[in-house]
């Protein structure tokens, strides 16, 4: 949102650099060394060994709704938005806003796209202009003489240009790399926003499921409480044994201790998420997210392993690193071969200045020169072995982390089945739990059971309540996984402020 008015104008600009150096490694002749090529995407037609995924199962609660995966549908670039929850959009836009990440990431991407321009102008004649007043005064025993001294001023002007001939495309490759480095950094700035929005949601999540697991503990207890002030009466009574309260009071004891654990990680979750929004621990205002407030998405959208290619910022920053490599390659070349320069100069000296200009006055030179190295202990052969090891090196990771995406998606649509299918079983395992109490606390009364059965009960529907409510959170959490492996959208959106773009002396974005 910043500045948004001039972010076309920006991306115009840097769009006509690029066309610009495009047209010199056109023009200008040869260029050593081996040229890049964009990678092929692996030829595969899916992420897991069935040709189709079937939707999920549902669960008649809360999050429990079927997802339905579209094979080849498109990411939203506010990706976030999919669970209908203000709060949620709030914290992502205050953590892009904020982070000192983010803000990194642009400062690192324009310090990138400096170094080209900056290298682009090897590709141009250097020109450098200069001038001096000298008065001086000459001692004639310089000149084996007697007398005084001779008194004069001595003007001089002088322009001198230099210019080494890219004969090789040395400098055009020293330009493509830092190209392809500046597009590593974009690629990077958009891995910054993925990991954090994606960091953030998650955060959000973790902290609707630790408060819900709270108030459903405390609703334990006080279910608990009730039921020994049951049983307290009933000792006193003389209907039950002094073991039945003993027992009782353990039960809720043992549950209350399960209290601090959790709030423990609550206020830590709290810490965490309130980093992500830039902000610091005592900075907490409170705004959470419940999970009944957060909306299931029923159509998941799934890239084809194409475009994945394309859309996970890891894998094109590696791409943007073998790229960067494979050009390092033709730089080394090109610096073990003759380096030819062009030099010359014009200008005057004169004792006034209204002469320093005239044709008596005027100097000129011109001179090429070639130059090889002969001898220097191989040197530069090896700087140019170690970079086609590091071009080597560059493919392995680049294949690593194809790999690597490819398992992330796979395993976020294995995730989503399995936790549909552990919200359904958690629920059923509740409902069971519940009644099994209802039960149990029934024919205790009766006489029909001893307390213990009624204990083992309790803690049952208590451990199946918590299951369920991490059941319904899991769901949340790896439908957001799901987008980030698939790379979270960020091509439908404009991540790069002014931070990211060249500067001149005149304003802010490059004039164009």
């Amino acid at each position: 949102m910043i500045l948004k008015k001039h972010k076309r104008s920006a991306i115009r600009c840097w769009a006509g650099r690029a066309a610009s150096q495009a047209s010199l490694l056109l023009l200008a002749g040869c260029m050593v060394g081996p040229d890049f090529v964009p990678l092929d995407a692996p030829a595969v037609s899916g992420y897991v060994r069935e040709t189709s995924l079937p939707p999920t199962s549902s669960a008649e609660t809360h999050a429990g709704e079927a997802q339905a995966f579209r094979m080849g549908r498109d990411l939203p670039g506010d990706w976030w938005s999919i669970f209908r929850n203000r709060q949620i959009n709030d914290f992502v836009a205050e953590a892009i806003q904020n982070h000192p990440d983010i803000a990194g990431a642009q400062a690192a991407l324009r310090a990138a796209r400096e170094n080209v321009l900056a290298e682009q102008g090897a590709l141009f004649p250097q020109v450098s202009a200069s001038s001096s007043a000298t008065r001086e005064l000459v001692s004639p025993a310089t000149l084996g003489q007697t007398g005084s001294g001779s008194l004069f001023n001595l003007y001089n002007a002088n322009v001198s240009v230099s210019y080494t001939l890219d004969v090789w495309g040395g400098t055009r490759r020293q330009v493509e790399a830092l190209q392809a480095q500046a597009d590593y950094q974009r690629f990077q700035l958009e891995a910054s926003y993925l990991s954090l929005t994606a960091n953030v949601v998650t955060a959000a999540i973790n902290d609707a499921s630790l408060r819900a697991q709270i108030d459903s503990t405390n609703d334990i207890i006080k279910s608990e409480q009730e039921q020994l002030t049951l049983v307290q009466r009933q000792f006193d009574l003389g209907a039950v044994a002094r073991s039945d309260v003993l027992s009782q009071q353990s039960t809720l004891a043992q549950t209350q201790s399960t209290l601090p654990p959790l709030e423990k990680q609550l206020a830590q979750q709290r810490n965490q998420l309130m980093a992500y929004l830039g902000r610091l621990p005592s900075q907490d205002r409170g705004e959470h997210v419940s999970l009944a407030s957060l909306t299931l998405p029923r159509n998941l959208p799934v890239s084809v392993p194409s475009a994945l290619v394309r859309q996970r910022p890891d894998i094109a920053s590696a791409e943007a690193s073998l790229h960067k490599a494979t050009a390092t390659v033709g730089v080394d070349i090109a610096n073990m071969l003759p380096q030819v320069k062009l030099t010359g100069s014009y200008g005057g000296s004169s004792l006034t200045p209204d002469k320093l200009f005239s044709p008596s006055s005027a100097a000129w030179s011109a001179a090429g020169s070639v130059a090889q190295t002969v001898f220097d202990g191989g040197t530069l052969f090896h700087d140019k072995e170690a970079a086609i090891a590091l071009r080597e090196q560059a493919f392995a990771s680049y294949k690593s982390t194809v790999i690597t995406a490819f398992q992330n998606v796979a395993d976020s649509l294995r995730a989503i089945q399995a936790d549909a299918k552990t919200l359904k079983a958690q629920l059923a395992y509740e409902r069971s739990a519940q009644d099994s109490l209802t039960i149990a606390r029934s024919q205790y009364l009766s006489g029909a059971v001893t307390y213990p059965s009624v204990l083992t009960a309790q803690q049952n529907y208590q451990q199946a309540v918590i299951a369920r409510v991490k059941a319904q959170a899991a769901r949340f959490s790896d439908t957001a996984a799901l987008y980030q492996a698939l790379g979270g959208g960020w091509w439908n959106r404009m991540d790069q402020t002014a931070q990211a773009f060249p500067r001149t002396q005149a304003g802010l974005f490059q004039d164009h």
